[in-house]
């Protein structure tokens, strides 16, 4: 049985790595809860108990703690990590405080499960990178790619929900749609402007490149996760959709690929659902779907990919579009996963 802990267990994240270990039956000997002074006090069902949050302070002890999901933010990560892992406990970081430090494995369990294993090995930091929520759902899909040949080049559009800036966030678009309803003035604070009825072509702080740090997340985190030279040019836009993200993707491989056989990669890939079923066009949604879309994928552990097509402008270049629930597959499932990898190769 595995001695876990949850810190940041009541946010958006932390609520579902809950309900995650829940469903998936996850060995939990016993599980511990930590949050702000704000959440602390505040109990949480599981496994038939109720759990009490915890204040994290630098006194808290992770003695005989086995596993540590972080999701409080790269501040928090960054002052408790070594508090964390002092007496052994591995840390399964959802921020972006350790995505690309050399010497801290960045996995998405389907493309490189077994670098999590370098998080085990004497004198490691014993900390492994859950990466950047955009970066997963693309890299899923990516790696059946390259198996059939090498990537080149990437290029994407995201849209990306509300959920990628957190619980708040999500009521915040919520509220904003009641207020338009009602008439009143629209109020926001999550987002630098509007997000209803709206879409932001800004996420996170803007670079000396122009490009945001969540774009130059995915050149880089996908460059780490797939040990490759790939190079991904991206444009990250918020949209008023409340929890899956979407990305339309454009992909240049080194020699031209037919487009069944890389439907065929992609259906039979671990973590894929191939959703690509034009001739359903207009139908209702219970004869099945014609592409993927956000509005029916929150809460299920795929991704989901449609559109597939060879590009118009190359013949080494194919488009897609895939849409992963962010709050799953991009943050807490994939910690899940690769906790779950490590149990099951235990030395």
């Amino acid at each position: 049985m595995i001695h876990v802990a949850i810190v940041g267990a009541s946010g958006a994240v932390g609520q579902e790595l809950l309900k995650l270990l829940e469903e998936r039956r996850f060995p939990c000997g016993s599980l511990r809860l930590f949050g702000s002074a704000r959440s602390a006090g505040t109990s949480y069902p599981f496994m038939g108990k109720n759990i009490v949050v915890e204040e994290l302070t630098p006194d808290t002890s992770f003695a005989g703690i086995d596993i540590v999901f972080a999701s409080a933010g790269a501040s928090v990560s960054r002052t408790y990590a070594e508090q964390i892992t002092r007496h052994g406990a591995i840390l399964i970081d959802n921020s972006s405080a350790f995505r690309m430090d050399a010497d801290i494995p960045l996995v998405v369990p389907e493309v490189n499960a077994e670098d999590a294993l370098l998080a085990t090995k004497e004198n490691s930091r014993r900390i492994i990178a859950n990466p950047n929520c955009t970066t997963i759902i693309m890299a899923v899909v990516l790696a059946a790619v390259e198996k059939l040949s090498h990537i080149e080049r990437v290029h994407v559009a995201t849209y990306q929900s509300a959920s990628g800036a957190g619980a708040a966030a999500m009521m915040e678009l919520q509220e904003q749609h009641k207020q338009i309803v009602e008439g009143q003035s629209v109020t926001h604070n999550k987002f630098a402007y509007q997000l209803a009825y709206n879409v932001i072509p800004h996420i996170d702080i803007f670079t000396d490149n122009d490009y945001t740090k969540e774009e130059m997340k995915m050149y880089n985190e996908t460059r780490k996760i797939m040990h490759s030279d790939i190079r991904v040019s991206a444009t990250c836009v918020r949209v008023p959709t409340l929890r899956a993200h979407s990305e339309a993707v454009w992909v240049q491989t080194s020699e031209p690929l037919p487009i069944e056989r890389i439907k065929d990669a992609i259906a039979h890939a671990d973590g894929c659902e191939l959703i690509d079923n034009l001739s359903l066009c207009g139908h209702p949604a219970e004869d099945g779907l014609p592409y993927p879309m956000p509005l029916f994928r929150s809460g299920l552990d795929k991704v989901a990919v449609g559109r597939l097509r060879k590009d118009l402008a190359d013949d080494n270049a194919f488009t897609f579009f895939c849409v992963g629930d962010q709050i799953r597959k991009g943050a807490a499932l994939n910690a899940i996963q690769i906790a779950e990898y490590l149990i099951n190769h235990q030395s």
